[in-house]
């Protein structure tokens, strides 16, 4: 088995993409890895449903041109591919009845560039991450359509255990609390840097968002959790807003109101630990998304 189709393997479940990253001019097959026939389902970010041109139907074990059934995936834009019980419907928005994980379709433009027809697009499966520290567990969900490449980039820090015993080293009450850095210092990271995304998300309480210098493209692993909207609401379209704490802002509240050992730089006295990081896969029965995907 080759490693390209043992990651396939590990990372979707029953919607199964010939290829992660598709070119404008490539059709977008998706292989049903099940032992029943199923009916796909597309809808935006938001969870507004998006009509098929056509059966959406398709056998178990048989492959599919997404492109084919659903021609608006050819426009760039963030969609979710579920896989329903054949004759399901998602015509009231986001299905709650899938089978596997779903798959998040980015459709990417160039960036800088006045051209924005479709560059090329990347199929992801649908993940949230559980983040176990010294204060609490917190699960976290992200923004794949507002920032997918720093989602994306946090998402593979994490699996691959880049932030299992680091600290959040920075504490502002009221404000934020920080980590990410390897260091411990505010100046540590991956080695690399990651281009802003600066997006419309509000900087609102449990919001995370990417610590950087100066330099707007300096982001790398450092990451802040926002505690007070009324004070963060100055890092709005400055700095790359990306996911959220859906669950556990206890463990958040309880990092911000720890002993400070210099309160001017936001030293804790006692730093607290993130002690495991796991990526998980959205299913049924485990979807932190479901709030988000209701259609407004």
């Amino acid at each position: 088995m080759s490693s390209a189709i043992t990651i396939m393997s590990v990372l979707f479940s029953v919607l199964v993409p010939q290829k992660m990253w598709v070119a404008p001019s490539q059709p977008m097959i998706v292989q049903i890895k099940s032992d029943k026939d199923v009916t796909l389902a597309l809808t935006d970010f938001a969870g507004r449903a998006i009509a098929a041109k056509g059966s959406a139907d398709v056998s178990a074990g048989q492959s599919a041109d997404l492109k084919t059934i659903f021609p608006a995936v050819a426009t760039p834009g963030t969609y979710l591919l579920y896989a329903l019980p054949k004759g399901a419907s998602a015509a009231a928005g986001a299905p709650n009845d899938f089978l596997g994980t779903p798959i998040v379709i980015e459709v990417l433009v160039a960036r800088f560039s006045e051209d924005q027809s479709a560059m090329v697009t990347h199929l992801v499966p649908l993940q949230y991450v559980v983040m176990d520290t010294d204060a609490g567990e917190m699960t976290l969900i992200f923004f794949y359509d507002s920032a997918p490449h720093t989602a994306q980039n946090f998402l593979d820090l994490c699996s691959e255990g880049y932030y299992d015993g680091l600290t959040f080293h920075r504490v502002v009450p009221g404000f934020v609390i920080q980590g990410g850095d390897p260091t411990a210092t505010g100046m540590g990271g991956p080695g690399y840097f990651v281009t802003a995304e600066f997006n419309n998300q509000p900087h609102e309480q449990g919001v995370l968002s990417m610590a950087r210098s100066q330099d707007p493209n300096s982001a790398g692993s450092q990451f802040f959790v926002c505690l007070d909207y009324n004070q963060t609401q100055k890092l709005d379209h400055k700095y790359t807003a990306f996911g959220k704490v859906q669950k556990g802002m206890e463990a958040v509240n309880k990092i911000a109101s720890g002993k400070l050992s210099d309160p001017q730089k936001g030293t804790p006295q006692t730093p607290t630990t993130i002690t495991k990081v796991q990526v998980l896969a959205v299913t049924a029965a485990n979807n932190p998304y479901e709030q988000m995907m209701k259609p407004q």
